[in-house]
This record gives structure tokens, sequence and C-alpha cells, in this order.
């Protein structure tokens, strides 16, 4: 199919949106990213808070929010806790003319909603969404350095959302986008077997068909990044895990770029089980030619550390950083190997 047509759908100047956002555990951002939401320029929305079983005060802060604004916020429970499930729940559940996807993690600029439905209202797109500022969670070095990585191409590859852009153009894929609720009822909701990923899975899915992505460049989310190595490993190594893993549910599941990490990780591998086997009067050869890749890699590794450091005025991050780059893309490829494996079942 191609992009349907929705000039003049509405004469409304404000159709309701509905805003899922999916909760579990979220006590350190829920109340920033729910609050941005409600004191937007948008009024005329509904958030419904699809939550997991929190059990660290989400609840209590979003209850505490929703007193504040009374009709705005609908808490629904999701007893299977992943996110895929909290998404569909809030799709079925959903009011609005549009359906816009949210996280905790992050905030929204002001105009964010009314600028995405702007463009959805006057026909020139089917999925709208805005760009994405990484931000840190804390102070901390560490945080600042993580924040930085996630904000850099070689960190989290060339996405536009990501890179931002001067104009609206059309994408592949946008973070928080605002969807048409029809185009849940012609393509389906999200996968549920993707446990991770399920955004990216639905996206690829939407553009097989012909569905439009318009990147909003007026539209800002600002997205809070984890502030530990250990969260930062954790929560990649589960991107890479379903990027490959999902292939068994769905073809076309993942673009070739995400890839790059298993590729990494299996030449690093392949690279220590034949080490051993060099012979002294080969090693000089054979280790320059096997080792290149690597060395190449953190031959960048540094150079884009350093810039980092210098573009934030701070030496000081430089060791954070590097750490943080191995950590995302080596916690991504091992993650894949694993999903691979699991595939294999």
């Amino acid at each position: 199919m191609t992009g349907r047509d929705y000039t003049g759908f509405s004469s409304l100047p404000e159709p309701l949106v509905s805003v899922i956002l999916p909760t579990y555990n979220e006590a350190r951002t829920v109340e920033r990213s729910l609050v941005s939401l409600l004191e937007g320029s948008y009024s005329n929305l509904e958030v419904l808070v699809v939550d997991g079983g929190s059990t660290d005060g989400t609840l209590d802060l979003v209850q505490a929010i929703a007193s504040r604004y009374p009709g705005k916020v609908l808490i629904l429970r999701n007893e299977k806790r992943y996110t895929p499930h909290a998404l569909n729940i809030g799709i079925k559940n959903a009011k609005g003319k549009y359906i816009m996807i949210a996280s905790a993690h992050a905030m929204y600029s002001e105009n964010y909603i009314q600028e995405c439905v702007r463009v959805l209202e006057e026909g020139r797109a089917d999925v709208a969404g805005g760009v994405l500022e990484v931000h840190p969670r804390s102070e901390s070095k560490k945080a600042k350095a993580i924040a930085a990585v996630l904000a850099h191409p070689f960190g989290v590859g060339g996405a536009r959302y990501r890179l931002g852009a001067e104009t609206e153009v059309y994408v592949d894929t946008v973070a928080y986008g605002i969807y048409r609720k029809e185009i849940f009822e012609h393509a389906g909701t999200f996968d549920e077997r993707f446990i991770r990923n399920q955004d990216l899975e639905f996206n690829l899915r939407l553009k097989r068909e012909g569905y439009r992505t318009m990147l909003v460049p007026r539209a800002k989310a600002y997205y809070l990044a984890r502030d530990s190595y250990s969260a930062l490993w954790r929560n990649n190594f589960e991107n890479g895990r379903w990027v490959t893993k999902g292939a068994k549910y769905t073809k076309n599941a993942f673009s070739l770029r995400h890839l790059v990490p298993l590729f990494f990780v299996l030449y690093l591998v392949a690279l220590c089980v034949l080490a051993p086997f060099l012979t002294a009067a080969k090693l000089t050869f054979h280790a320059l030619f096997l080792s290149f890749p690597v060395l190449l890699y953190l031959s960048l590794v540094l150079y884009f550390s350093i810039v980092i450091s210098l573009r934030n005025r701070n030496p000081l991050l430089l060791p954070y950083i590097l750490a943080a780059f191995t950590v995302l893309h080596v916690s991504y490829g091992v993650g894949s190997v694993f999903g691979l494996m699991e595939r294999a079942k």
C-alpha cells in the first residue's frame, strides 16, 4: 500500500491525543516525564499510564500527579509487565484520534505534541515524531560520559531522529512517535513476542506497508540516559539479543547496521581462538593482519572519545567515555550472539 491521504480528515483544532506511557519502577524519572506532557501547549490529551507492577513508588507519584490534573491521567495495569503488552493495552483503551508512544525515561518540549499533530492534520504523514536529545540522568562523570556516547553517531549509528535535521524530512523511524489510530487497525499492534525492539519491528513493518513517517525538528524529546555501566550493559545486551532472536518470529526484524556489533564480537572471539596457533616465525605478519580491525576500532574509540571530551571542555571525561563506548558496543554484540543461540533452539 501507499501512504493514505488524510487531508481534511477533521476540522477540530485540537483532536484528542492518547499518550501511552508504559512504566515499571520509574520513580526516578516518571514525574518529570509525565509533567512535561501535561504542561505542554497541547491541552486535548489523555495520558494512559500502563504499569507493570512497580514496587518503587512509581504509582504513588503518578497518582499524586493525576490528582493535580483531573481527568487527564488514567492508570492501567499490565499483568505481563513487558513493554509490548503495555503498549497494546494502551492502544486498546485509547480514545484519541492520534496515539503517542511515550517513554517514562524522557521529557518532551512544550510544543512536542502540537508540532507533530500539525503535520498529521495537514495530511503530510501517518506518523510524526521529534528530535531526540540525550541528557545525563545525574551529574556524575560516568553519567555525562554515557549520555555523550548515546548521542554520538559512532555510539548509536546514524538514525536521523538522533542526529537532528534542519527541516521536516521523511525517515524510517522516529522516537516517541504520534500515530494515526487507524494505523493500528490496518497494520496491527505491537508484536508481543518481541520483549525488546518491538518498536523497531513495528516501524519496519509500517515502512514495508507504505506508511509515511516524518521527523519534525521543532519538536524535541529529552532522553535521560542510564548512569551506570552495569545498567548500560544490561539494556544494550537485551537490545542486541532481541535483534537476532526476533528474526525467529518475523522476517526483516532489523536492518543490516544492527548486526555490526555482532560481527565485531565474533571477530574478537575468532581472534582469541587463533592467537595460540600463531608460530613465532609468522607472529608479526599474522598478528598485524588479524589485529588490524581491533586496532582500527580502538583508534576510532580513542579519537571520538578525545573529540567528545574536548567538546565538553572536560578532559577528565576521557576515560569514562572510552569505557562507555566499549561497554555499549560489546554488550550489544554479545547480546546478539546469545540471541542467535536462542534462535537456533
